[in-house]
């Protein structure tokens, strides 16, 4: 989902160019993020983690007018809440111990340009009053300090949570929530993007090779099934990972399920991986019928998608009803499967 970061000034075309996807789920977002950045209105993006907000946050900044601005990121869940204070709005020389010089918060380092929030959620309580003043009146102040700054940034904040669940658990502060829910971003998980799991493997296989001086790699169909079969809880992030893994472990130019590790799951067994080749046509070893071979493979298949029967059929090219009829000649009913696995139709 990345290619190399859009200098400043560039085109809104070439700023969003970094987001890849012909989804409409994909398409809306990034339409709703063209109309951002041609304002300096607040905007909250939502989405699950590993979904790509900040590339959307970026693309906003790039292609609006301050592109030429500084963008300044921070994560409110990654720093203490006692130093966020001061990473954010700066403090005064002697304004606590340790403070022996003055230092320039991030709201006066982003400048003209774009302040961007990432987990606005894990923002203290004792915080979010601050922010919410220089989100509203435009001003604030340096812990220890006594004079009013403008705060001239425009914002944009990300969360992988509803904030509105925060607000009622009393954790978020319902004025700050309206402030920053200006324009609102819903960026779809992965799994949500079924047509453009191929297209962003084949891009992040391509990324990995160039990266790690390899050769061309392709995918496999059964290795682009088995991607497509799979929820993707980590979403563009995690098939960035897997695709980077994949392209390592190849021995060759073609990527097949076996090279496809995915978290808390084995590699995916290749089907073929005890045949012989003559040509183009596989050969099973000496010993195996056909329907041995077939059965194997729907063994593997549904191994491989944890019992979904429907991507298991959609990954071996059968119908429904033609699975079926292998799963009962195998004995692959409901006793006969791991017993943390749940059945999906």
């Amino acid at each position: 989902m990345t290619r190399p970061a859009p200098r400043p000034g560039a085109s809104p075309d070439r700023a969003f160019q970094s987001i890849l996807g012909e989804s409409s789920a994909i398409r809306t977002a990034i339409a709703l993020a063209r109309k951002a950045a041609a304002t300096r209105a607040t905007v909250l993006l939502t989405g699950e983690t590993g979904t790509g907000k900040e590339l959307f946050a970026r693309g906003i900044h790039y292609a609006g007018a301050t592109s030429d601005q500084p963008f300044v990121a921070i994560n409110c869940a990654a720093i203490p809440g006692t130093l966020l204070e001061s990473e954010l709005f700066g403090h005064e020389k002697g304004a606590f111990t340790g403070a022996q010089e003055r230092k320039q918060g991030l709201i006066e380092l982003a400048g003209n340009g774009t302040l961007f929030l990432d987990e606005i959620g894990e923002l203290p309580l004792d915080l979010q009053p601050k922010l919410l003043r220089a989100l509203q009146e435009r001003h604030f102040r340096r812990v220890g300090g006594t004079a009013d700054l403008h705060a001239r940034c425009r914002f944009i904040a990300a969360t992988n949570t509803l904030l509105e669940d925060a607000v009622a658990r009393g954790e978020f502060r319902p004025d700050l929530l309206y402030r920053l829910n200006v324009l609102r971003i819903d960026i779809p998980p992965l799994r949500e993007r079924e047509d453009d799991i191929e297209l962003l493997a084949r891009h992040f296989l391509q990324e990995a090779a160039r990266e790690h001086g390899l050769g061309r790699r392709t995918l496999h169909p059964a290795a682009t099934a088995a991607l497509r079969a799979y929820h993707w809880p980590g979403n563009v992030r995690e098939l960035r990972n897997v695709m980077e893994r994949a392209a390592l472990l190849a021995d060759g130019e073609v990527v097949g399920p076996e090279h496809i590790l995915i978290q808390h799951r084995t590699p995916v067994p290749a089907p073929w991986a005890a045949v012989e080749s003559v040509g183009e046509i596989r050969i099973p070893p000496a010993g195996k019928t056909l329907r041995a071979i077939e059965e194997e493979a729907v063994r593997i298949t549904l191994q491989l998608t944890r019992y979904n029967q429907s991507a298991a059929a959609r990954l071996l090219g059968i119908s429904r009803p033609t699975l079926a009829r292998i799963m009962r000649r195998c004995g692959l009913g409901p006793r006969n499967r791991p017993a943390n696995v749940r059945v999906h139709p």
